[in-house]
């Protein structure tokens, strides 16, 4: 049975890469298959097993709260403002000390979209007690490698996986302690996961081959997100 049923997204963003989409509305309220990016988060979030829901919002912020009261699905909603200018730390910290009262609860980037086994990375950080655990894939080169000897080139491959190397794909597990790390303002990504790694309170969860993830910063992400999203096939409702 699902221990963690809270989760923090934040959906603050002034999404300057999706313009002219994002003009006056936030990302997150950007159709992909006629429906808003955070429908398909809501829906997905529901389908595992999460009963509350808190939405960190800053850019444009009446617009996913006037859908969301609208269209929780039946999940409790909170709303925590937030200021662009405070970035992920800003969202993230007061998100968690206005509405989170659970020991161990999911954060995330609302931009994201992936079919991740939430139950598997739920018990991978209970038994490891991190401060957090992050979800990890591999990286995809946005470029070709080449291999070379000498002038000579052996080896092509275009835009390949780089099965040695991760990238966060914003999905995380955060213990309440980390309240302690997280800066009033500015990017956790580059202030509190450094430190967390020094202090070895850091845990990665990686996705399995058939587990698949998609970011939609950009006009071209989403068209991208358009043809790959019937392989998500616990986001759809």
């Amino acid at each position: 049975m699902r221990k963690i049923k809270t989760a923090v997204i934040l959906v603050g963003g002034a999404g300057l890469r999706m313009r002219p989409f994002t003009e006056d509305m936030p990302k997150c309220m950007v159709r992909l298959k006629g429906k808003p990016l955070i429908h398909w988060t809501v829906s997905w979030l529901k389908n595992c097993g999460f009963e509350h829901l808190v939405l960190g919002v800053a850019y444009r912020k009446e617009a996913v709260i006037n859908y969301l009261k609208e269209n929780s699905q039946g999940l409790k909603i909170d709303f925590s403002e937030h200021t662009v200018e405070g970035e992920t730390g800003e969202g993230f910290r007061l998100a968690i000390s206005r509405f989170v009262k659970d020991d161990d609860f999911l954060a995330m980037n609302g931009d994201e979209l992936t079919n991740l086994d939430l139950e598997r990375l739920e018990e991978l950080h209970l038994k490891n007690k991190p401060l957090a655990t992050i979800s990890v894939a591999p990286m995809r080169s946005p470029f070709g490698i080449l291999e070379l000897e000498g002038d000579d080139i052996v080896c092509f491959k275009e835009k390949p996986l780089v099965e040695n190397m991760f990238v966060s794909i914003g999905v995380y597990v955060f213990n309440q302690k980390i309240l302690e790390y997280i800066p009033m303002n500015g990017s956790i990504e580059k202030t509190v996961f450094p430190l967390l790694v020094k202090k070895r309170a850091l845990k990665a969860c990686k996705l399995k081959p058939e587990e698949l993830w998609l970011t939609i910063n950009s006009v071209k992400e989403l068209s991208v997100a358009e043809k790959e999203f019937a392989k998500l096939e616990r986001v759809q409702t």
